[in-house]
């Protein structure tokens, strides 16, 4: 089991008995990035050994310390040992021996904690309720402004000086960092065509030596705006502002990490590569982490970026000139976040739909990858298409782009054949009132009606409730703005991807289909194919701020799974 705890303005992230959030594969040890091994030693003084982030804080304790941490989210117990706290909550630590539980304090209450629900305060010196009073009860006071944690600065501006020093070094250390992978292991191994294919490198470090390009053009921008002499002063919110689109372009590394990680996996089986990595980094001088330990950092350093800006917020007057830049960046940096892990979800789903689409009987056309990668809404209606008078029922599914609808079988309701689709793109939908349709003279009850822009294609859709039907004309609207989102942020399917999900979908189903079910094929058939839920369902949320991880039902199965023919 690998934990991963980021000292002062990073969040522990234990992985629990479920895979972690980016996929990484279980391991035995631990590792402590660069960075936080860089921060914590400069912060708390821990000796350069490094030996272990558990040791520098009960080091702390034991030499008399009071160590705090702030609660990120909740804790509601579960057993008599454990602490109860809120969000916002500031918790004494007394124990930190345990990697996964700490034994913490507030007032007169003691108890087990989980460590992954907590930070590590910046500043350590004075407990919350003591350095905010001054600033909550009157700034006028001269007795309570002397209340200083330094010689000359009163607590508030010691405090955001602090966060502002913290930023800019850890943003120094992770260039040191980026550039040690560029130049420690790519640029050797570009030089072994014998062991990698470009290929293999670039699932590897994915487009880390981007990321590299543009966190240096974006130190440059923070090093202009940091003010040595007064730090407190300096303004570094219309910096975030200023990038915040460029920080996209971790969701391209993040979305790849599981692919570095597998084959990262599969190389460090061969003794050959083991010994050539390690080499790589004695070599560059790096510190004794394992690759895969390096890689992981881009996926936490996106993670931080709102925890630090949310720590400057709390330290910045409201009469700063940066406050509201640095307000506006928190809420950017969030929404980089947010993106990113979106587009996470996206690109899992993609296995799901081209699983969907492999038990499709009698599929024709292209695949429902080529267009699309977003299931909205599915369910069945009454469907007609003049000229046709004949009315039929249809399961519907209504992706991104284009709306597939199928046709169940007669005996086995979970069989489903393909009947046909609708170019989302070139339709317009209508609201019907109940009554004759005056175009196609055709009576109908809680319709809609889609239409080609061309005017040449009409299908009448009718459904059994107008709770439903509204359902439905919400769904037609939300594809349109699914489509419009892609569109401004760049969202795409590689080829490489739709490819690889559609193969991986051949892999986990019969080539032979039989096409009639009749009943000598009955028995048989309920033995085979049989679609069906998945028994742990996928995690929905990937890393956002590196929030401890929660079970929820993918968006995908809460649509399709709801449905009788994907029941069991």
């Amino acid at each position: 089991m690998v934990h991963y705890f980021h000292l002062i303005s990073a969040v522990v992230v234990p992985d629990g008995p479920e895979k972690c959030a980016l996929g990484e594969e279980e391991g035995s040890k631990e590792d402590l990035l660069y960075e936080d091994y860089r921060s914590s030693s400069h912060r708390f003084g821990v000796p350069g050994g490094g030996g272990g982030e558990q040791l520098a804080i009960n080091e702390l304790i034991s030499d008399g310390s009071v160590v705090y941490a702030e609660a990120l989210w909740d804790h509601v117990t579960m057993d008599d040992q454990e602490l109860g706290f809120k969000a916002g909550d500031v918790i004494e630590v007394v124990d930190a021996t345990n990697k996964e539980w700490w034994w913490g304090r507030i007032q007169d209450s003691e108890g087990w904690f989980p460590a992954s629900f907590v930070r590590l305060r910046v500043n350590q010196d004075e407990p919350m309720e003591e350095y905010l009073c001054p600033l909550e009860e009157g700034q006028n006071d001269p007795s309570r402004l002397g209340m200083c944690l330094g010689p000359s600065l009163p607590c508030k501006e010691l405090m955001r000086s602090n966060v502002i020093n913290e930023i800019m070094s850890t943003e120094r250390d992770y260039i040191k960092h980026l550039k040690d992978i560029c130049e420690g292991y790519i640029k050797q191994c570009r030089k072994r065509t014998d062991m990698f294919s470009e290929e293999q490198l670039r699932t590897i470090f994915g487009n880390i030596e981007e990321i590299y390009r543009f966190q240096r053009r974006f130190l440059k921008e923070l090093e202009k705006r940091f003010n040595k002499e007064q730090p407190h002063i300096s303004e570094v919110g219309a910096c975030f502002l200023q990038h915040q689109t460029e920080f996209q372009i971790y969701s391209e590394y993040c979305n790849n990490h599981p692919n570095a990680c597998a084959q990262l996996s599969r190389l460090m089986k061969v003794n050959k590569y083991v010994f050539f990595f390690e080499a790589c980094r004695l070599l560059q001088r790096m510190i004794d982490i394992s690759l895969d330990g390096f890689l992981l950092t881009p996926v936490q350093k996106i993670c931080k970026y709102p925890l630090q800006l949310a720590e400057l917020l709390k330290y910045t007057n409201p009469q700063h000139r940066d406050y509201k830049d640095v307000e506006a960046a928190l809420d950017a940096m969030k929404n980089v976040a947010r993106l990113i892990n979106e587009r996470k979800r996206r690109l899992e789903n993609i296995d799901k739909i081209a699983q969907w689409q492999s038990s499709i009987e009698d599929w024709e056309g292209e695949d429902i990858l080529s267009r699309s990668s977003e299931l909205i809404f599915s369910g069945e209606l009454t469907k007609q298409s003049p000229p046709q008078t004949k009315s039929q029922q249809r399961m519907f599914f209504l992706f991104d782009h284009q709306m597939v609808f199928c046709k169940k079988d007669l005996l086995r309701r979970d069989i489903l054949y393909y009947k046909g689709r609708v170019d989302m793109d070139q339709m317009e939908v209508v609201d019907l009132e109940d009554g004759r349709e005056k175009d196609s003279n055709v009576t109908v009850k809680n319709g809609l009606k889609l239409c080609s822009r061309s005017g040449d294609q009409i299908h009448l859709l009718c459904v059994k409730k107008p709770e439903l039907k509204q359902r439905w004309l919400r769904a037609f609207s939300d594809e349109r703005r699914q489509v419009l989102t892609d569109r401004e942020t760049g969202f795409s399917l590689t080829e490489v991807q739709k490819k690889q999900a559609m193969l991986n979908a051949c892999k986990s189903h019969p080539i032979w289909k039989p096409k009639a079910v009749t009943k000598p094929y009955y028995d048989f058939l309920v033995r085979q194919k049989h679609p069906s839920l998945p028994t742990a369902l996928p995690q929905q949320q990937v890393f956002m701020l590196a929030e401890p991880k929660r079970k929820s039902a993918s968006t995908f199965w809460h649509n399709i799974g709801r449905l009788t023919p994907f029941k069991k």
